[in-house]
């Protein structure tokens, strides 16, 4: 997509917001519409604005001559902002949302980047390589022992896990248990360390994604918190939201592989990280750990493109349910495109950073 969204002028903007109504406009409907805001306006002019529109996949056009008609397209719908705020005000069961698994989704799930959103991206991840290459091996290990014990906390406890920071970090580092825990909890923790510590091992392995690699990096989240390893057979439900992932174990599986040939073929690394995060939570292939499994192969993904990880540390637990949620309901990812931006910063921001005492 050549085109952001921040880009259009106040026209095109207006027309997205008359065809957003759900409705097939004519040229003729949609000038109607434009006048009451904008009076007389050529209908070349609003031709040429329909072409944009077209050309930066907002928009599609269906029919031939006078039965031409316009409708905004499913990759808007991915990428257009969403007023957070109002949208959960609403309650659960009245929201107008999807409450099955799109497969459309691996037609339209791309280009999630604006050009200037990958360019930023770049530049802050050349910060990261000039930091990396300033830093000594020793300090390396250190700086990723730290993150290491920041994403297992976080981690965790956006899955509901209750130690604390400092606890985590005396799990990890001398294998000492808090008490007035359950067993499952340092479980959980471990297995993130054990986890990230096999994707830095064979981090050159992630530069394809496979089903298999998803599956074991599972099977290591999960080791001992029975939970079933391989793809479900059985349907599950999710806190918060009416939608219902499949329920089929051909169709999880299907869908699985079609995410991989989607984010191999995607060119784009960070591109490959959001695509495979939002859709191994939106599939939910396991029994339970799909969340955290999506994090982990996400960071897989950057870890074998020489890419900073991310923590996580910073993010509010809700509103990353929420960005998810979007997904679910709206295959929306432009929270979650927020969110995981502002924590790459925060990775960049305070990890692997020469001089640090």
């Amino acid at each position: 997509m050549k085109n952001s969204l921040n880009k259009l002028n106040k026209r095109q903007e207006n027309i997205l917001e008359i065809l957003e109504k759900g409705e097939f406009f004519s040229v003729s409907g949609i000038i109607e519409n434009l006048q009451l805001v904008f009076g007389k306006i050529s209908k070349p002019t609003i031709n040429r604005d329909l072409e944009m529109l077209i050309k930066s996949g907002f928009i599609i056009r269906q029919g031939k001559g006078r039965a031409t008609v316009y409708e905004i397209s499913k990759h808007y719908n991915l990428i257009k902002p969403i007023d957070n705020d109002a949208y959960f005000k609403i309650e659960t069961d009245k929201r107008k949302a999807g409450d099955r698994f799109d497969f459309s989704v691996f037609s339209f799930l791309k280009d999630v980047f604006t050009f200037s959103e990958k360019e930023y991206l770049k530049k802050i991840n050349k910060k990261y390589q000039h930091n990396i290459e300033n830093i000594s091996e020793s300090a390396q290990k250190t700086e990723f022992e730290r993150l290491m014990i920041e994403l297992s906390w976080k981690s965790s406890q956006i899955e509901g896990n209750t130690y604390t920071l400092l606890e985590t970090e005396s799990l990890i580092k001398e294998n000492k248990e808090a008490s007035g825990y359950k067993k499952e909890e340092a479980t959980m923790i471990l297995n993130h360390k054990k986890a990230l510590e096999y994707i830095r091992k064979n981090k050159n392995i992630f530069q394809k994604i496979t089903v298999s690699k998803i599956e074991d990096i599972h099977s290591i989240l999960t080791q001992d918190l029975k939970i079933s390893h391989g793809l479900r057979k059985s349907p599950v439900g999710i806190v918060g939201t009416k939608y219902r992932p499949l329920d089929n174990q051909f169709q999880i599986k299907e869908a699985l592989e079609e995410t991989c040939k989607l984010v191999n073929l995607e060119k784009d690394p960070f591109a490959k990280a959001i695509i495979l995060s939002v859709m191994i939570a939106y599939i939910q292939p396991f029994e339970d750990g799909n969340k955290r499994t999506s994090r982990m192969v996400s960071n897989a993904i950057l870890m074998a493109q020489s890419i900073c990880p991310l923590s996580y540390r910073s993010v509010d637990e809700v509103e990353y349910k929420k960005a998810v949620i979007l997904f679910y309901e709206q295959n929306n990812i432009s929270y979650f495109k927020q969110l995981f931006i502002e924590q790459f910063e925060f990775a960049v921001d305070n990890y692997f950073l020469s001089g640090r005492k």
